[in-house]
């Protein structure tokens, strides 16, 4: 009989004696405010006072809705068959970059670095760079590797193209490996303009490679392209809705088997991609459909410019009204009618939206994350009836802004709306406490001033560290809306039934 192993989670592991005893000796070496003073400064910061000093700041961010440029670049290189991701700059970086993925997606994140220290900063790091491409080829064997920069290679200035050519000449690198690369300091951007500079390489660097003619519309066959997407389930819900139009396609950066892997028993660096020899060729496709237009603009201006083939971008298509001009796009492009099975999904999601529409009408909702997302939550919340308040885009521009606040004028429930663009999480805080709301959406980084302000979060977005699963399931099209639906109601019962006095604790709702 085996010994029963008693594991104890951390919520009750630091709760034992010998931890509290520890805790307190520590708060005594340390010297610390006393309890009345912590209690008082904590609560100076949910005043008015405070939150304008908090948006008066300027030299420091707290907490912002985004991640850096070579996390998005990793997803990118990712996305393509058997592909390296390599990472010029330190290996705290690359740990960084694979941990946070990791930890969204419950998958391994294969990346390699030059791993540069003290040495590479002062004398640059050019041996190193020569040494991994090397090392990797020889160990790893991929047929393309994509390299991104860190802030040490950025600051120190290390020339990215010509080292590559010293890799080719000492015969560290085949002559006919093909080696996209971007430059995306840390220190600029986001993940979503690395994960932009890295796709635009990568289908620059191929077809270059080809050197083929383009010839757009040879092919009827789109080009699709999904940007930097936190849900596997999207890849797959915009195949099954391209099949069932019956119109064939390429997707351009399909990371999704990378990130939703199964377990054989064994283990590949490599799972799925786009094929590298399939781009190329979708230089002839009728056209290129994009749904996070914010995060692909360097990329759809290299097709525009080298493909000339028509070109469609949206928003992420959450919702009804975007779900609507998804299928528009595809069926023009395409020249294929809308099929029968689709226009009987949307109607029933609407009938999904009626039933639980006592419940959501008049919720005002506050929403962080990155732009196209948060145009296709603003969009959802408004045909739901729910009232976007605060809007939080700390990797937003001025034309994300405009874009955001024509949709919330369309309707009378984006009244109160003020979108809060290059703002981070800790104005979010400031923002809940002043007018509090009914409902936060957002990543998981946004769980802490939802908690403080006594609000349920609805985690939508990039990254999901704190719950399992959920990028599994579509958020895109009308079976996306209806899981979307899902989410938003349920919380609010969930938050009915805690607060719901004996009288009120019903059977049914």
């Amino acid at each position: 009989m085996s010994e029963h192993l008693n594991i104890v989670d951390h919520n009750q592991l630091f709760r034992q004696d010998k931890y509290v005893r520890q805790r307190e000796g520590k708060r005594a070496f340390e010297a610390p405010c006393s309890p009345e003073e912590v209690t008082s400064t904590l609560e100076y910061t949910k005043t008015t006072e405070y939150k304008d000093k908090n948006f008066a700041r300027t030299a420091v961010v707290v907490n912002p809705a985004k991640a850096c440029q070579p996390l998005g670049a990793v997803m990118a290189a990712l996305g393509f068959e058997k592909t390296l991701p390599f990472i010029h700059g330190s290996q705290g970086c690359t740990a960084y970059f694979r941990s946070h993925l990791a930890r969204h997606f419950k998958e391994p994140v294969p990346a390699v670095s030059t791993s540069m220290t003290e040495d590479a900063a002062v004398f640059g790091g050019m041996r190193n760079l020569i040494d991994g491409m090397e090392n990797c080829i020889a160990l790893y064997k991929p047929e393309m590797i994509a390299v991104c920069t860190t802030c040490m290679a950025e600051v120190i200035g290390d020339d990215l193209s010509a080292f590559l050519g010293n890799a080719r000449q000492e015969g560290a690198l085949p002559e006919d490996m093909p080696v996209p690369f971007a430059n995306t300091p840390s220190f600029s951007g986001s993940h979503i303009t690395g994960y932009d500079a890295m796709l635009r390489s990568v289908l620059e660097t191929l077809y270059n490679k080809s050197g083929r003619t383009p010839q757009p519309g040879h092919e009827l066959k789109l080009n699709v392209l999904l940007g930097f997407e936190g849900y596997t389930g999207n890849f797959a819900e915009m195949r099954r809705i391209l099949e069932l139009f019956g119109v064939p396609y390429t997707i351009l950066g399909d990371h999704s088997s990378n990130f939703d892997s199964g377990a054989t028993g064994e283990y590949s660096y490599y799972y799925g991609g786009t094929p590298l020899e399939d781009v190329p060729k979708a230089a002839d496709a009728a056209g290129t459909l994009a749904i996070q237009q914010h995060s692909l603009r360097k990329t759809l201006g290299y097709i525009k410019r080298t493909w000339g083939q028509q070109l469609s971008s949206i928003s992420t298509p959450l919702g009804i009204r975007a779900t609507d001009r998804l299928l528009e796009e595809i069926s023009r492009l395409s020249g294929i009618e809308i099929p029968e099975a689709l226009k009987q999904e949307r109607a029933r999601i609407l009938d999904a939206m009626m039933d639980s529409h006592a419940y959501l009408h008049g919720q005002r909702v506050a929403m962080a994350g990155d732009p196209d997302m948060l145009i296709g939550l603003i969009g959802f919340c408004l045909e739901l009836g729910m009232e976007p308040v605060h809007i939080v885009c700390s990797n937003g521009d001025r034309k994300f802004e405009k874009e955001a606040e024509l949709l919330l004028k369309s309707s009378p429930y984006g009244a109160e709306a003020t979108v809060h663009c290059g703002q981070d999480l800790w104005h979010m805080r400031s923002l809940l406490f002043e007018d509090p709301v009914d409902l936060a959406i957002g990543s998981s980084h946004l769980k802490f001033a939802a908690k403080e302000a006594n609000i349920p979060l609805l985690r939508v977005g990039f990254p999901i560290f704190d719950r399992h699963h959920l990028h599994r399931y579509p958020i895109i099209g009308y079976q996306g809306a209806l899981n979307l639906l899902t989410q938003f109601v349920n919380t609010i019962l969930d938050v009915m039934e805690e607060q719901a006095p004996d009288h009120s604790f019903d059977l049914v709702r």
